[in-house]
């Protein structure tokens, strides 16, 4: 269904801000994926809210969401409740209360109807240092959305449909404009991973690569050290988005032209030109980040460096070494049975659950299609022959035990893993 759009007020002036004059734009949203959200718990959840005159609407991501015609994932609310009040709403009317750790930051997780509905009481920041905020509540929409990172992410929905957008959010979604809310200089430096976040949302939104406010590119390099001081978690979860997402190639480049990679754990001297290079053969493979990112390491030691910044998953750590290794061991050949043999070996030899994964992913780096097209095809065979087939057979020694196994498991390679058990067996001699 499309977008159904009425306007039921006016755009009108709402008073002075801490940053200038704005207007609030209210329009009414009429749409299945809107609809589809109206579950039981959620109809509980805004009956409660009503019934003690408290205001709740639909923030953040899922307003841009459903904008752009999606059902959102997760849905987040904000409300003109206290944390305290939501308590004593939920505990007199029987509603059990999950995960608070939140609290502090104004938000408390309700759990109705099998489903959890995580509400936010509106917020001013009252002091950052660039990583975290100390928060004060409020019951002012518009100050709670003038301290959100981008335009795009600071509306609110009404549960009857009404959008509330102090900062042209709307407009810029449509014109598919990335913007910090009021100055990029001070968003970014109320919390420096909005550089990140920035470039991740351009990926999303964005239909051209390069087509930057220049403002905002000037504000981004003059804080970019700034990221130095957040964690290796917080960056890699935005990170790995970026590399996945939209124009991955020309972001990754312009954070290389505003030297941003020391920062956040990419080697400084990356080598941008691979990076572009296996992006456009991978990119349509749907490749994991580390695929794309692997191309910028020139070492197993710059890989490692990584991992100390970011601290990524053991798995995503072997991924890079295994690329890093074998990347330039490909052999070009006519006939791709011989060319996937390597492959074949490699993974039946190493035994691993995950080396058919980290092949597919070579291949995809290497643009490879039609060799990555067969080997996905391709199934694991089985080795026949165990250490009781041996010792039913007559060998009762341990270490002779493993010595046979691998002579078999030698012949089996040779057969191209055709031959079975007894095949095998019969080349025991006892």
């Amino acid at each position: 269904m499309f977008l159904m759009w009425s306007r039921i007020l006016s755009p009108r002036v709402i008073g002075r801000t801490s940053l200038k004059w704005r207007n609030l734009y209210t329009m009414q949203l009429k749409t299945s994926e809107f609809q589809s959200l109206f579950t039981d718990g959620l109809h509980e959840l805004a009956g409660l809210f009503e019934k003690h005159q408290c205001e709740l609407r639909i923030a953040g991501g899922a307003v841009r969401d459903l904008l752009s015609g999606k059902r959102p994932e997760d849905v987040d609310f904000a409300t003109t409740a206290t944390p305290e009040e939501m308590k004593r709403m939920f505990q007199t009317a029987g509603i059990r209360m999950i995960n608070n750790k939140g609290e502090k930051h104004g938000t408390i997780t309700a759990r109705l109807h099998n489903e959890n509905f995580e509400v936010t009481t509106l917020r001013v920041d009252v002091q950052t240092d660039g990583r975290h905020a100390e928060v004060e509540f409020t019951t002012d929409w518009q100050k709670d959305a003038e301290r959100r990172d981008l335009t795009i992410n600071s509306m609110f929905l009404g549960l009857d449909g009404t959008l509330y957008d102090y900062f042209n959010g709307y407009e810029d979604l449509q014109n598919r404009k990335v913007r910090f809310v009021g100055s990029a200089e001070q968003r970014i430096q109320e919390d420096y991973l909005r550089i990140l976040r920035y470039f991740r949302f351009y990926g999303r939104v964005a239909l051209k690569p390069d087509n930057h406010d220049p403002e905002t590119l000037a504000a981004i390099r003059e804080n970019g050290r700034g990221l130095a001081a957040i964690s290796g978690e917080r960056i890699w979860v935005e990170l790995k988005k970026i590399v996945v997402g939209n124009h991955a190639s020309h972001l990754l480049e312009l954070m290389y032209t505003m030297e941003l990679a020391q920062y956040i754990g990419l080697p400084p001297d990356g080598d941008v030109e691979e990076m572009k290079r296996v992006w456009q053969y991978a990119t349509a493979h749907s490749p994991k980040p580390m695929t794309i990112l692997a191309a910028l390491f020139h070492s197993p030691e710059e890989v490692d460096k990584m991992d100390l910044r970011l601290k990524v998953s053991r798995e995503e750590k072997s991924l890079a070494l295994f690329l890093v290794k074998y990347r330039r061991e490909l052999r070009k050949s006519e006939d791709k049975l011989e060319s996937l043999k390597p492959f074949t070996d490699f993974v039946i030899d190493n035994r691993e659950l995950d080396t058919q994964v980290k092949v597919c992913e070579l291949l995809k780096y290497q643009g490879e299609e039609k060799l990555l097209a067969e080997f996905c095809k391709w199934s694991i065979p089985r080795f026949p022959v165990s250490g009781h087939d041996l010792r039913r057979i007559g060998v009762t020694s341990g270490k002779e035990i493993g010595t046979t196994l691998q002579k078999l498991r030698d012949i089996w390679k040779k057969s191209r893993y055709q031959m079975d058990k007894d095949e095998l067996l019969s080349y025991v001699k006892l």
